[in-house]
C-alpha cells in the first residue's frame, strides 16, 4: 500500500511538507515554514509538527525539494536535526539551502545532492522524474513519482505561460507524456484557484517597468522578493539599456544575486554594479537600486529608507520607488505605512494597485484546468492552499470531468492510501504547528500565547511581600508594581486601594496555621485583586504575587 501523508500545506498557505511511504521506505517532499499569524505574539516562525517522521526516521531515505521558497525549505534545518537523510534539490535551491544550514551549524553534516529536470532518481521502490516548472523563483521542479501502485504527479508550485524571462518554462510536453503513460493521481498547486483566466506574462511586466523607467527623471529604487531572479534580470536589462548603474542592497537579495550569478542564472556586466559608497558618485538618472522590503518588513532596507534611518540612502525629490510584488495578506498596513513615508519624502511610488508590475508565480484557473487535461489523472488531490482553495480546486476538477468520488479532498494529517482497489482517505496521523521563538522549538504553546495576549492587552501587576516564617507576620511590603496597566497619574489611588484589599486578606488569614499561610495568601490575593481591578476599571491584568518567608 502506498501512503501519501501531508504534514503541512493542505489547509494553509505555507508549511508545505508531504510524506510518501511504501513498506519500509519514506521520502519527504519539501519542508517549509510559515510566518506567524497576528495572535502568535513574539513567535519568529512556524514549522510543521514532524513527530510522525521522527518516530520513523530510520525509514526516511531522502528529502526532495521542489524549489527554494521559504514555505518549502524553511523548516529543513529543524528536520535535519531529527532525521539524517540525503537532501535532493536543483542548484539554486541547494545554494539557498547551504546558506540556511550554515546559519544553523548543520552544513558540514548535511548530505546535499543536485538534481535536474529530466533526470531520474531512485529512492527505494520509488523512481522520481523531475519536470521543469515556471514559478517566481528559478530552478523549480514538479515530480513524477513511479510507485509500485502507479504514477503520481506532484506539480510543485507552478504556472503555465508562453514566455519566461529565465527560459525556465513549464514543460507541458513532459506532463502530457505522463498523461499518456497513465497518471494514478495528480497533486496540484491550489494557491491561485480563485483567479479566473491566465496569469499575465513576465513580458508584460517587463514592458510596464520599461515605461516607468522611461518617465523617471531621478533614481529608481525597486523593492521585490529576493528570490525573484527573473525579475532582477529584467531590471538589470532595463538599467543597461538606459546606461545606469545597479546597486543591490539588503542581505537576502545580495545572497540570491551571488548564488544566481555563480550558477549563470543572472547576467550582470561587472562594470554595471556599484556599492553603497559609490552611489552618490553618479547622476541620479544613472542609478537603479534593487532592494528588499516589499512586504513592509520593519528592519528591511526599504523600511529604513522610508523613515530616513538608512545611513547611506536618503530619498530625494524625483526618486521613483517601485514595489514589484503582490501585497501578501496581513502585510497591507505595514506596506501602506512605507508607501506613505516615501511619499512624504518626495518619492513617486508605484505598486500593484495602480500598475501591473507583478505577476504571480501560481497558476490561474485556466492553467489549472490545462494541467488536469494534460495529465488525465484517475484521482485528483488539490494541495498547497487554505481549505477554501482546496474546495474551489476540487470543483474545478469536476468541471473538467474528474468524477467527484475520485477527488480526494485531504487536510493536514490525513492519510491518502492507494492500492490495487483504488484510492481513499483513511485514518489520520498527529500533526499541527510548532512555534519557533528564538532558540526555543515548541516551548511556546497556547497557554503561553494566551498569557502574552493578556499581558499585551491588560498589563501586569506584581505584589511583593515577606512573612516571618515563625510568626507569619508581614515584615516587608506589601509592595505593588505595575507595567502596561495604567498611566502614572492614575496609578496612585488604584494601587493604594489595592494595598487595602491585600491588608484585608492578611487580617482574614491571621488564624490560619503559619505553615499554610503563604500559599493561601497567594491564592486569595490573586482572586481578590483580579476582581478589584475588573470592578474598578474593567481590566484583567496578570497578577503575580511574590511571597517570601524569611
Amino acid at each position: 500500500m502506498l501512503k501519501i501523508i501531508p504534514l503541512g500545506g493542505l489547509g494553509e498557505i505555507g508549511l508545505n511538507m508531504m510524506v510518501f511511504e511504501y513498506n519500509e521506505t519514506i521520502f519527504i517532499v519539501d519542508a517549509g515554514l510559515m510566518f506567524p499569524e497576528d495572535y502568535m505574539l513574539g513567535v519568529d516562525i512556524v514549522i510543521p509538527d514532524m513527530e510522525y517522521v521522527k518516530q520513523r526516521k530510520d525509514k526516511v531515505s531522502g528529502i526532495v525539494l521542489t524549489h527554494g521558497h521559504e514555505d518549502h525549505i524553511g523548516a529543513l534545518p529543524y528536520l535535519l536535526k531529527e532525521v539524517n537523510a540525503p537532501v535532493f534539490g536543483t542548484p539554486f535551491t541547494l545554494g539557498l539551502v547551504r546558506n540556511k544550514l550554515e546559519e544553523h551549524g548543520l552544513l558540514s553534516k548535511a548530505s546535499l545532492h543536485e538534481i535536474a529536470p529530466k533526470e531520474k532518481l531512485n529512492i527505494g521502490p520509488f523512481e522520481l522524474d523531475f519536470i521543469r516548472v515556471s514559478h517566481s523563483i528559478v530552478d523549480g521542479v514538479g515530480i513524477a513519482v513511479k510507485t509500485p501502485v502507479g504514477l503520481i504527479v506532484h506539480t510543485g508550485d507552478f504556472k503555465i505561460g508562453n514566455y519566461s524571462v529565465d527560459g525556465m518554462m513549464t514543460d507541458v510536453n513532459k506532463f502530457a507524456q505522463c498523461g499518456e503513460e497513465g497518471v494514478l493521481a495528480l497533486l496540484s498547486d491550489s494557491t491561485n484557484v480563485e483567479k479566473e483566466g491566465y496569469t499575465i506574462s513576465d513580458q508584460a511586466v517587463g514592458e510596464t517597468l520599461e515605461k516607468i523607467a522611461a518617465k523617471s527623471k531621478g533614481r529608481i529604487i525597486v523593492a521585490l522578493f529576493a528570490s525573484n531572479v527573473a525579475r532582477i534580470q529584467q531590471i538589470v536589462d532595463i538599467a543597461r539599456a538606459r546606461g545606469s548603474k545597479v546597486l543591490f542592497n539588503g542581505r537576502s537579495i545580495e545572497l540570491s544575486v551571488s548564488i544566481a550569478k555563480e550558477l549563470g542564472y543572472l547576467q550582470i556586466p561587472e562594470e554595471m554594479e556599484i556599492n553603497l559608497r559609490q552611489v552618490n558618485e553618479f547622476p541620479d538618472n544613472e542609478v537603479v537600486m534593487i532592494t528588499t522590503g516589499s512586504q513592509g518588513e520593519p528592519m528591511s532596507a526599504l523600511a529604513r529608507i522610508s523613515t530616513g534611518a538608512h545611513k547611506q540612502i536618503k530619498i530625494k525629490e524625483g526618486d521613483t520607488v517601485i514595489l514589484s510584488s503582490k501585497f501578501i495578506p496581513g502585510n497591507e498596513k505595514a506596506i501602506a505605512k512605507i508607501i506613505n513615508n516615501l511619499y512624504r519624502r518626495g518619492a513617486d511610488v508605484i505598486y500593484e494597485k495602480i500598475s501591473d508590475i507583478h505577476v504571480s508565480g501560481h497558476a490561474f484557473q485556466e492553467e489549472l484546468k490545462l494541467m488536469i487535461n494534460l495529465t488525465k489523472p484517475k484521482y485528483f488531490i488539490p494541495i498547497h492552499g487554505e481549505y477554501r482553495h482546496l474546495i474551489h480546486h476540487a470543483r474545478l476538477a469536476e468541471q473538467v470531468s474528474i468524477p467527484k468520488e475520485r477527488i480526494l479532498l485531504a487536510e493536514d494529517g490525513q492519510i491518502i492510501e492507494f492500492d490495487e482497489d483504488g484510492g481513499r482517505i483513511h485514518n489520520t496521523v498527529a500533526t499541527g504547528r510548532v512555534l519557533i521563538d528564538g532558540k526555543g522549538v515548541g516551548d511556546v504553546g497556547r497557554s503561553v500565547l494566551k498569557e502574552r495576549r493578556i499581558l499585551s492587552e491588560d498589563g501586569l501587576v506584581v505584589v511583593t511581600m515577606a512573612l516571618d516564617e515563625e510568626t507569619g507576620i508581614v515584615v516587608y511590603g506589601p509592595e505593588i508594581v505595575s507595567r502596561g496597566f495604567v498611566f502614572e497619574n492614575e496609578k496612585g489611588y488604584l494601587l493604594e486601594d489595592a494595598q487595602c484589599v491585600i491588608l484585608e486578606i492578611l487580617e482574614d488569614v491571621s488564624l490560619i496555621p503559619v505553615s499554610e499561610r503563604a500559599d493561601i495568601i497567594r491564592a486569595r490575593l490573586q482572586k481578590a485583586l483580579r476582581q478589584y481591578f475588573y470592578y474598578t476599571i474593567r481590566r484583567r491584568p496578570v497578577i503575580l504575587p511574590f511571597i517570601m518567608e524569611v
